[in-house]
C-alpha cells in the first residue's frame, strides 16, 4: 500500500498578523493544532512539520501534542520561502523513510484552521485511481490544498530555479482537478488560511 506523507510548512515569521499566529487560540486550541489533527484525522503515515531553528515556542506546542506520527524539521537556517520549507521536508522523507515511486506527499500551508479531513482522505483514495498524477481539489470550481504530488515529482521540485515555485510543478503537470464540493458541504471555508489580524478575527467569529 502506497505511503502519504503530509508537509505542512510552518516556518514563517507571521509578518503580517504581527505575533505569532501558529499559536494563536482558535476554539480553544492553538491554530497549528487544528491543522495537524486535519491531517491526523486524514490518515496520514507521517507528518513532517517545517520550523524555523529559532521558533523554540513553535516547536515545542507540536512536540507537546505527543502524536508518534509528527515529525518535526528545522533546517540549520531559516527557510526563506515554502518552497524551501517543502525541499527540507522531501529531504528529511527520502534520508529518514526511503519513499517508494508510489508512495506520495501532501502540502497544505500550516494556517488553514479549517482544513478539510475528508479532503485529505478523498485525495489519497483518488490518487491510487490516478498514478503519477498531482491531485487538486477543487469547490465551487476554485482550486484549493492541500495538493497532492507523486514522489515522482520530488526531484522536480528540488529543481525548481529560485524565480518559480511549487504552482509551477502543478501548472506543469500532469494534474487532475477533483471536485469536493460535496465534502466541503457544511465547512467554513476549508481553504481559508489566516495572515492577518482581520482574517483572524472572521475566523474566530469575533
Amino acid at each position: 500500500m502506497p505511503r502519504a506523507f503530509a508537509i505542512v510548512p510552518a516556518a514563517g515569521h507571521s509578518v503580517r498578523m504581527g505575533q505569532p499566529k501558529l499559536l494563536m487560540p482558535l476554539a480553544g486550541r492553538p491554530l497549528i493544532e487544528h491543522t495537524l489533527e486535519a491531517w491526523r484525522q486524514g490518515g496520514m503515515d507521517r507528518i513532517v512539520v517545517v520550523v524555523r531553528p529559532g521558533d523554540s515556542a513553535l516547536a515545542a506546542a507540536i512536540r507537546s501534542l505527543a502524536v508518534a506520527n509528527i515529525d518535526v524539521v528545522q533546517p540549520p537556517s531559516d527557510p526563506p520561502d515554502m518552497k524551501a520549507s517543502v525541499q527540507a521536508a522531501l529531504q528529511h522523507i527520502a534520508d529518514r523513510y526511503t519513499p517508494a515511486s508510489d508512495d506520495v506527499f501532501l502540502v497544505a500551508p500550516a494556517d488553514i484552521p479549517r482544513l478539510s479531513s475528508q479532503i485529505i482522505s478523498q485525495l489519497v483514495s483518488e490518487s491510487i485511481q490516478r498514478p503519477g498524477k498531482i491531485v487538486v481539489p477543487t469547490v465551487g470550481g476554485r482550486r484549493g490544498h492541500p495538493v497532492l504530488f507523486p514522489w515522482t515529482l520530488a526531484e522536480s521540485i528540488y529543481a525548481l530555479p529560485a524565480a518559480e515555485g511549487l504552482s509551477v510543478v502543478v501548472d506543469r503537470g500532469p494534474t487532475d482537478r477533483v471536485a469536493c464540493d460535496l465534502l466541503a458541504r457544511g465547512s467554513q471555508q476549508p481553504f481559508a488560511d489566516i495572515d492577518t489580524p482581520e482574517e483572524y478575527r472572521r475566523q474566530t467569529g469575533e
